[in-house]
């Protein structure tokens, strides 16, 4: 089964809903039609239902449910949500109205809000700072995350490294796409969210490495000395976290480099969560591991909001849409 397989046979057990706000998008209306084939989602699709079918190109939408925000009798009640969630940033009753009219990703949060929808997919259109101040200001982040950054889930054809699955070594990067340069505390968050999202996904034990040039000192800079920094605010955060750092890459996911350069780790040759210390690293990283060893790659997965909310790539195709449906209704079943 692969990997993806597994993740929407966990999320049709919950058939949980997800809402899509970019119906212009004819790759939207096909992965919406895909979703509600297979049967792990309910979906619902923002916009006018006529425009919506005569631009639908024979996809099967026909279990989707429609909301037209123009017309549509939770507008009133998202206004006042709106209004009183941002007040303190001068939100006012006519400035919500016109994003909640005009700009389908704030409806589209706002239903995640009201437990109308139990996540939201978008980005196919939008760019992901869009679709992030949407998700930030209407669903917030969680109790107890102080951070909102993003995951990649890459999977591994043929590989005894990493998380072993039957296709093969299952890697968490992070934060790949949205933190440009994080903080030491902001490194610590982003390595906790994401144990805790590779769990999720997985079901298995994260062991996290916080990536470096340098392996236990072997090299002196203060990019090393965050890293270092970032894994004693973690360890103080989440003692019972598997974590380790700093680790050079090949000391932390090969086991005969793990043991010569640091000997003493728990982590290190094991790791399958990586956490960069930038977003040119995560970024660069995770297309290479994508291109040249011509691994899956799921994501950018939000992490650290209160409900999922999920960010697509521009350039999606239908089925890297329902690979994100299907990990955001497995994420609404926490």
């Amino acid at each position: 089964m692969e990997f993806i397989d597994d993740i929407k046979s966990k999320a049709r057990k919950y058939l949980k809903t997800i809402v899509l706000p970019e119906t212009n998008d004819i790759r939207v209306i096909e992965a919406a039609s895909k979703v509600l084939n297979e049967g792990f989602a309910k979906i619902i699709l923002l916009g006018d239902k006529d425009k919506i079918h005569s631009q639908s190109r024979g996809f099967d939408i026909s279990k989707a449910e429609i909301i037209n925000p123009q017309n549509s009798q939770l507008c009133e009640k998202y206004v006042d949500m709106l209004v009183e969630l941002r007040a303190h940033k001068g939100m006012t009753k006519e400035k919500a109205l016109d994003l909640l009219l005009n700009d389908p990703l704030y409806f589209g949060a706002a239903l995640v809000k009201d437990n109308q929808a139990d996540g939201m997919v978008a980005g196919s259109i939008s760019p992901t700072a869009n679709v992030l101040r949407a998700a930030i200001q209407i669903v917030g982040t969680k109790k107890n995350a102080k951070v909102v950054s993003t995951f990649m889930l890459m999977v591994l054809k043929d590989t005894h490294l990493g998380f072993q699955h039957e296709n093969g070594g299952i890697f968490g990067f992070a934060d790949c796409a949205l933190i440009q340069d994080p903080s030491e505390e902001e490194l610590a968050q982003i390595a906790i969210s994401s144990a805790e999202t590779f769990t999720q996904l997985t079901g298995g034990i994260p062991q996290v490495a916080l990536l470096s040039h340098s392996t236990y000192g072997s090299a002196k800079h203060a990019k090393i000395d965050k890293v270092c920094k970032a894994l004693n605010i973690a360890k103080e955060l989440n003692p019972n976290l598997l974590i380790d750092g700093e680790l050079q890459l090949d000391a932390a996911i090969v086991p005969s480099v793990g043991k010569a350069k640091a000997p003493d780790s728990k982590i290190a040759g094991n790791a399958n969560v990586l956490v960069f210390p930038d977003i040119d690293s995560g970024n660069i990283g995770y297309k290479l591991v994508q291109r040249l060893a011509k691994a899956d790659a799921y994501g950018p997965m939000t992490q650290g909001l209160a409900q999922p909310i999920n960010d697509l790539s521009r350039g999606c195709s239908a089925d890297d849409i329902v690979g994100t449906i299907a990990i955001s209704a497995l994420q609404a079943t926490e």
